[in-house]
């Protein structure tokens, strides 16, 4: 089996993954997924796709991650995953869609305006 490349946005955060057949591990940015992501719950995200697939050892994952926070980067990983998924094989695409793994939030931080305090919030109003 060949390399297979995806990419996968959230927020800030993009993240470029390689996958190609091997072990089940999983490196990003040089470093092994339980020291990157310490939190059990980020690396829950993480492998999501690869458990709602039942795949979780069958690949080895080499992750490129770049800007946004933690969160942010875990969920880019997760779309990366499940859209690599679907390149090996189209059977995976509708249980991959069904729970929205497929589908990327395009929610970003609103911009500060000038003359108010962040995006919305405004300095307060005197009348006198």
């Amino acid at each position: 089996m060949e390399v297979i490349n995806a990419l996968g946005r959230r927020k800030s955060a993009i993240a470029r993954i390689y996958v190609k057949e091997g072990k089940g591990q999983i490196t990003i940015n040089d470093r092994e997924l339980d020291k990157y992501f310490a939190e059990e719950r980020l690396r829950f995200i993480v492998k999501q796709p690869l458990t709602l697939l039942s795949k979780e050892g069958d690949f080895d994952i080499k992750i490129n991650l770049v800007g946004g926070g933690i969160k942010g980067q875990a969920e880019a990983v997760r779309l990366a995953i499940a859209r690599a998924l679907v390149k090996m094989d189209e059977e995976n695409k509708s249980p991959l869609k069904k729970q929205g793994f497929l589908t990327r939030d395009q929610r970003e931080v609103e911009r500060k305006k000038p003359g108010q305090k962040k995006a919305r919030k405004r300095f307060q109003f005197s009348k006198r």
